[in-house]
């Protein structure tokens, strides 16, 4: 007995040492017993040789444990991959389904091709800002009664230069007296030509309209267009957390629900459109004064977007695409984030001094003091001049910097947009305007 006690301990230690796993219950349900550290090997007496025995049980229990980790640990990083990648797209996909294409347009304007001016200049960009008073839609409502009639009381028509080293803003006036083509409306009618104030185009036939006018008047090839209504335009401006402008005496306006103090306030996206909307109660209620103040508030919208983190923090970068895309609507070219990022793209690294904003040289209207009409020779030399590229410079101090060599129309002095200047004084023509760079109160 005891001899075939001492034959079954080493046929056991030999089936371990052979690659049995000792924490495995045998056919009799058990647990085989562990060798001593001294049993002899199965090649007769004597320590295990290197790679069998205990050593080699636990070398490999470790490498397979290392090779069961990796594997989870690859697919965990798979999984976070593709995770990514899917929350990426939906990103994308939600963005990029917030642009509505101006199909409409597009249409309306491939029917007139061939009368559309060429553009001269590769890789320079017109772009035409339309802002929309459209009072459609629940949030637009509360700002008037009428969403039938949709009017523009805001255009303007931005030039990129081809080096992408300037952009010039050129505010078009609703009240200018400009003739209008024959243009589709949205029942499918057409209107007459006729000779008619500027927002009459946009009221008429939308923004095909617009841009067939604005081509007309400057014979300047409009590449892009963008419309903005009243909801984006105070989205846009909460999703960067607001914008601060520096007002010169405090305003107190009911009709605009405004009332804020002098100095430097931040406005949040009501006040904003206020501020831009006002006209009656602010400044001499002009429309001259207003697209002052839209410009002033422009220069200081570039300003925040180039100094806050906003385009480098994903964060905050994406309500501000949310509002930005949500808000718009655009040719079918520009209605996508791709689009729109080759656009953004060229123009961010412009110098705020070369962000300029002025408004189209202009007088009163001969038949109504209380309309506008072009003074032509400083209006061709800034279209020609955006037309083939070439630069021009703005100035708030004409009286200052050029004195005799400034032309002046004497109905607008106060308002100072009709000021030109075109002799040896300056490189380029300069018109009165502004910059990005200035700080109005300094």
């Amino acid at each position: 007995m005891v001899e075939a006690a001492r034959h079954a301990r080493l046929a056991r230690t030999r089936s371990y040492a052979g690659g049995v796993d000792p924490d495995v219950t045998d056919t009799a349900g058990t647990p085989p017993d562990r060798p001593d550290d001294d049993a002899p090997s199965a090649a007769g007496g004597g320590a295990p040789e290197p790679g069998t025995g205990a050593s080699a049980i636990g070398a490999g229990l470790i490498r397979r444990r290392r090779r069961r980790w990796a594997r989870y640990g690859t697919a965990g990083l798979a999984a976070a991959v593709v995770g990514a990648v899917a929350a990426g797209w939906f990103v994308y996909a939600k963005l990029d389904g917030n642009i509505t294409p101006d199909e409409a347009a597009a249409a309306e304007l491939a029917r007139w091709e061939r009368e559309r001016p060429t553009a001269l200049v590769r890789g320079a960009q017109n772009i035409l800002l339309i802002g929309s008073d459209s009072r459609a839609g629940k949030d637009n409502g509360r700002y008037g009664r009428d969403p039938g009639t949709e009017r523009s009381d805001t255009t303007i028509l931005l030039h990129l230069s081809a080096g992408r080293d300037s952009a010039t803003a050129v505010s078009v006036p609703r009240d200018l007296m400009v003739d209008v083509p024959s243009c589709r409306r949205p029942d499918g009618s057409r209107t007459q030509p006729m000779f008619a104030m500027f927002n009459y185009a946009f009221e008429q036939g939308g923004s095909a309209c617009t841009v067939r006018t604005v081509e007309k008047l400057t014979d300047i090839r409009v590449d892009h267009h963008l419309v903005v209504d009243f909801s984006g335009f105070k989205s846009l401006v909460d999703a960067l957390g607001g914008v601060q402008m520096c007002l010169t005496e405090p305003i107190q306006d009911k009709a605009a629900k405004l009332r804020l103090p002098a100095g430097r306030v931040t406005l949040d996206g009501e006040q904003a459109l206020g501020y831009v909307r006002a006209r009656k109660s602010l400044g001499d209620g002009s429309d001259t004064d207003r697209m002052d103040r839209q410009q002033q508030f422009l220069a200081a919208l570039v300003k925040k977007v180039r100094s806050s983190d906003v385009l480098l923090n994903p964060v905050k970068l994406y309500p501000v695409l949310d509002a930005a895309t949500s808000a718009l609507t655009t040719d079918p070219a520009l209605a996508s984030l791709r689009g729109l990022y080759n656009l953004v793209r060229g123009v961010r690294d412009i110098p705020t001094e070369r962000v300029q904003f002025l408004t189209v040289p202009r007088e009163s209207y001969v038949g109504n003091p209380n309309r506008d009409q072009l003074v032509e020779t400083a209006a061709k030399r800034l279209f020609d001049r955006l037309r083939s590229d070439e630069p021009v410079e703005v100035t708030r101090n004409f009286a200052r910097d050029y004195g005799e060599n400034a032309y002046e129309d004497t109905d607008t002095e106060s308002s100072g947009y009709s000021l030109y200047v075109d002799s040896g004084a300056s490189p380029a023509p300069t018109f009165s305007g502004k910059t990005a760079a200035e700080d109005t109160c300094r």
